[in-house]
């Protein structure tokens, strides 16, 4: 029994000696690993609640819409893209506030909801669309050249078909016959190849029969 009281009184020293010298760096260690998952959750908590303000806001924004009230939405997309601007809702609201101003005559604030959509938006895709809704916009305001300046950007294949189709048309405006077809002819083989894996319904074959309209109407070389 002395034996083994004096082997753990040996252990007992061994440890006090160990923590002596390791001790103030493993309190270190845990204090640190603690404050990381502290901060972990509490960025988790923050991320959570602004996404949760978001939606609150975007909510007023299709209240906006629903209610055709331009103004609202212009103010409310406007807050959502200083106060969320990193949230999908802040894209998206900036989008539907864009076309409601559009169709109001108020082409400044369209073009500059869309283009902060076209720069800042995180989605790929969501960039993609406000590019291509802008390069719309200023197609229409006749600003060829720098819609097509926007349109020179490669977009994901779910736009490719539509950027290529835009860019017919602008060449078409511009009189280059031979640019525009090569533009539409782009536009039915990136719509083909997107939709070769499934089913085309009624209005995707509307969509492709325009195309070929319209690269039709261009006649031959």
């Amino acid at each position: 029994m002395a034996t083994y009281d004096l082997e753990e009184q040996e252990q007992i020293s061994e440890l006090k000696t160990w923590w002596k010298m390791y001790g103030n760096l493993v309190t270190a260690a845990l204090l640190a690993v603690s404050a990381g998952v502290v901060g972990w959750q509490g960025w988790n908590w923050y991320q959570r609640n602004q996404v949760a303000e978001a939606s609150v806001i975007y909510s007023a924004v299709q209240k906006a819409v629903m209610e055709s009230n331009a103004k609202r939405v212009r103010e409310a997309a406007g807050e959502l893209i200083e106060k969320h601007p990193g949230t999908t809702y802040a894209a998206m609201a900036a989008l539907s506030s864009a076309r409601m101003q559009f169709d109001a005559g108020d082409l400044k604030t369209a073009r500059a909801q869309l283009q902060w959509v076209a720069e800042k938006a995180r989605d790929k895709d969501l960039r993609d669309l406000g590019r291509l809704r802008l390069a719309h916009v200023l197609f229409d305001d006749q600003a060829l050249d720098e819609a097509l300046k926007l349109l020179g950007e490669e977009p994901g294949a779910a736009f490719a078909a539509r950027f290529s189709e835009l860019k017919g048309d602008i060449l078409a405006v511009q009189g280059k016959k031979a640019d525009a077809r090569a533009a539409y002819q782009a536009a039915l083989t990136n719509y083909d190849a997107v939709e070769s894996a499934g089913s085309q319904s009624g209005r995707e074959t509307q969509y492709r029969d325009l195309l070929q309209v319209k690269l039709e109407s261009l006649g031959g070389n």
